[in-house]
């Protein structure tokens, strides 16, 4: 066998196979030898199917398999000779008859390999990290969240108000024919959590127990609902019971309820100053690696596979499909080809170029005794923590997650190191907000090229 490598562009090659025909053909007799002695077939014993048969009925698709085989071998073979970095499978085609020796067999495998990633000057990025600390305020209000949640209503001979249980049964019509989702039973409410639309609940307030009322409720225009959306419907509800809310008091009795065996209201504290701590960590960590990743992206100069982008793209759609299955979307409704998500996709791999670069330019690759600490940390919430440990370590492949997680925070501290740091102090309620992101959105004609 014999390969030439030719350069197409900056990424595509190509290279030139020849195989032997000989050695296929030898390839081809050995393996249907191996199958005539194990073939059944009607009309023959196994083992005794003459080899002409044998041949005629499989020979086709062994002859196949074999050059499929020698193809591979060769391709792989020159891969590595030739110390190429290949992105994707390659796609194969024979030469045409002209181009070929009689003896062999020619084709050509056009493939990518991967670019050269070059990082720009990353000490030219601010990133923000926020200065908080768990205090006092954070933990009591934690606790006022707990004795919320555990809430408790005893019924009331009196009209509904605001934070009481509402437990009713209502039906809604338009046009005095019920719709779908206008219906409950024994559905219990909670005024002044506005989970409700603010009629239904207007309505309800002052209604007491074996009361019933018929009202008007006009929907909003972007009602989720498209059947009643913007329409006006009319309800007919009847109020089964009312509960006032008795919020549990922050004692002894509450803090055994919260896994303090001792009921130390102290000890309680305590516990729940530990969690909001491990909980800040998290966020702060989550907050900085945000930022990280999208510096990574804008600093990143390389051309882009193009094997990457369609495989990203197709990762992307089936992400996409998929989780519109999980919220009850048909499949035959859900249609997103691939290329919707090009624009995604090229910042993804372009994202995926600049962190591999970095890993491997400045070594931070995952430690043993790093990846050792993240198993650690997870099996500690197991009962036999130790198991859980062996277990994971017991095969390589169960530790590629923590791997993964440990190179990435060794790259957020590397770049932490490198960019500019601007400390910003802010409360914890601040930082837990969902929505806060110290990642600025960028025009997109004001994004830096790659």
């Amino acid at each position: 066998m014999q390969a030439t490598i030719e350069t197409i562009n900056n990424l595509e090659r190509r290279i030139a196979l020849t195989i032997s025909k000989n050695n296929v053909e030898q390839e081809v007799k050995k393996r249907l030898n191996k199958l005539s002695k194990t073939a059944k077939m009607s009309g023959f014993r196994p083992g005794k199917v003459p080899m002409k048969i044998i041949t005629e009925q499989y020979g086709a698709q062994v002859r196949n398999d074999v050059v499929i085989d020698e193809i591979n071998a060769r391709f792989n073979e020159a891969v590595r000779d030739n110390g190429i970095q290949m992105v994707g499978a390659p796609r194969v085609e024979p030469k045409p008859a002209n181009e070929s020796n009689g003896d062999d067999l020619s084709f050509s495998a056009t493939f990518e390999v991967y670019p050269e990633v070059k990082l720009g000057d990353i000490s030219a990025f601010k990133l923000t990290r926020p200065v908080v600390t768990v205090d006092d305020n954070d933990v009591e209000r934690t606790l006022n969240t707990l004795q919320k949640q555990r809430t408790t209503y005893t019924p009331v001979n009196r009209g509904a108000q605001n934070g009481d249980q509402v437990v009713c049964d209502f039906i809604g019509r338009l046009n005095g024919v019920p719709f779908d989702g206008g219906q409950g039973n024994h559905f219990p409410i909670i005024l002044g959590e506005k989970r409700m639309l603010p009629e239904f609940e207007d309505a309800l307030s002052g209604m007491k127990a074996g009361e019933t009322k018929t009202f008007p409720l006009v929907f909003p225009e972007n009602y989720h609902g498209k059947e009643v959306a913007g329409k006006t419907a009319e309800f007919d509800i009847t109020v089964n019971g009312v509960g006032a809310p008795k919020v549990p008091e922050l004692n002894e009795d509450f803090a055994r309820s919260l896994g303090i065996t001792d009921g130390s209201v102290d000890d309680l504290r305590a516990e729940v100053k530990k969690n909001l701590e491990l909980q800040l960590a998290h966020r702060l960590e989550n907050l900085m690696k945000d930022q990280v990743m999208a510096m990574m992206g804008k600093v990143v100069e390389a051309a882009l596979p193009k094997a990457m982008i369609e495989e990203e793209m197709r990762s992307m759609a089936q992400r996409m499909t998929e989780e519109l299955k999980r919220q009850g979307m048909s499949e035959n409704d859900i249609c997103f080809p691939p290329e919707a998500f090009r624009s995604q996709a090229e910042d993804s791999v372009k994202l995926t170029l600049a962190v591999r670069e970095a890993v491997r330019a400045n070594r931070l690759q995952a430690q043993k005794e790093q990846v050792h600490a993240l198993v650690s940390e997870v099996a500690q919430t197991y009962e036999d923590s130790e198991a859980v440990i062996r277990w994971h370590f017991e095969k390589p492949e169960r530790l590629a997650n923590y791997e993964a997680l440990a190179t990435e925070r060794n790259l957020v501290v590397w770049a932490q190191s490198m960019a500019t740091i601007e400390e910003k102090p802010m409360t914890m309620e601040a930082v837990m907000d969902p929505a806060l992101t110290f990642v600025k959105e960028e025009k997109a004609e004001n994004k830096p090229s790659a």
